[in-house]
């Protein structure tokens, strides 16, 4: 089980009332509703080994390089986003943002494995261990660009928590070709042509989702799709023949950014620990930000 975390606890810093403090009046929302939502997928989908994918770069340079609106309404204001070799800060509330090294702490103490990698982001993570992994893989996210790692056959799927952890959805390539018309291999060609404006991808303009879905349904992929406009495929209107061809250079740059196969060094996670790693550091934790309903739920579900 790979988990998307900054999705899961930026969804659990909105979603659970901010009254929970530490005795220093840290806020813990964010590290409730996170813990719990680890609880609640690990009750759930009974993993063997659990990695928690974080965000070691939320802003990579090769993907701002090719596409340099990436994420850019994203930027902190006053982030120095020139600075050659340094990542600007992203906004996040000061709320959370002191709860993510205690998120970080937590998962030590109890043995739960975390995973970065300098240069890439969670996302990344979670493809190169999807890729490399036999399967079943389970990927917990509430984001849908993890949907192109989608593989019946691989039995890889996403634990989509859009609707909340209390009605979790399983994306998998029949899931996928009801609602979007495309499995999850031909996920990222239909997304790249309509772009995201969360992540600030333009796509191509006038090409949503359905007319993108059908262009990969009739050509294959972005790279079929650009030699029939090239071309002068009759099977493409020459709306859209003018449209793609008009920002090839932007089809061609987001390849880049929305496809997740880059080679990323991981370590292995081991297996899924019964008991803490460190149960004096994990007792201190508890005491010291109120949190002994979470983590008692947590190591009442990994016994």
């Amino acid at each position: 089980m790979l988990l998307d975390s900054a999705s899961m606890y930026f969804r659990a810093f909105f979603g659970v009332p901010d009254r929970f403090h530490g005795v220093d009046g840290t806020p813990t929302n964010a590290v409730r509703g996170f813990l719990d939502a680890i609880t609640r997928c690990i009750t759930t989908f009974s993993p063997d080994e659990l990695v928690a994918c974080w965000d070691d770069d939320w802003r990579p340079a090769f993907r701002v390089a090719a596409i340099p609106s990436y994420k850019a309404h994203r930027v902190a204001s006053g982030s120095d986003d020139a600075v050659a070799g340094v990542t600007p800060e992203e906004e996040v509330p000061d709320a959370l943002q002191v709860q993510e090294p205690v998120m970080r702490d937590v998962l030590a103490a109890v043995g739960i494995a975390r995973a970065g990698s300098p240069g890439f982001e969670a996302d990344d993570v979670i493809a190169q261990y999807a890729r490399t992994h036999p399967g079943p893989v389970d990927i917990v996210t509430g984001d849908r660009d993890l949907f192109q790692l989608v593989d019946d056959a691989r039995r890889v799927r996403v634990v989509y928590t859009a609707k909340g952890m209390n009605n979790l959805q399983l994306a998998t390539d029949q899931w996928l070709e009801a609602k979007y018309g495309v499995r999850g291999a031909d996920y990222a060609d239909m997304s790249l042509l309509r772009g995201d404006s969360s992540d600030g991808l333009p796509g191509v303009p006038g090409i949503g989702e359905k007319t993108a879905a059908g262009l990969v349904t009739t050509f294959g992929s972005v790279a079929g799709i650009m030699t029939a406009a090239r071309d002068g495929d009759p099977r493409l209107r020459a709306g859209l023949r003018t449209k793609l061809l008009d920002h090839s250079d932007y089809v061609g740059a987001a390849e880049t950014v929305v496809r997740l196969d880059h080679d990323v060094p991981v370590p292995d996670p081991g297996p899924l620990p019964r008991s803490p790693a460190d149960p004096a550091a994990l007792v201190d934790l508890t005491d010291r930000y109120d949190l002994s309903g979470p983590v008692g739920r947590l190591l009442a579900a990994l016994g």
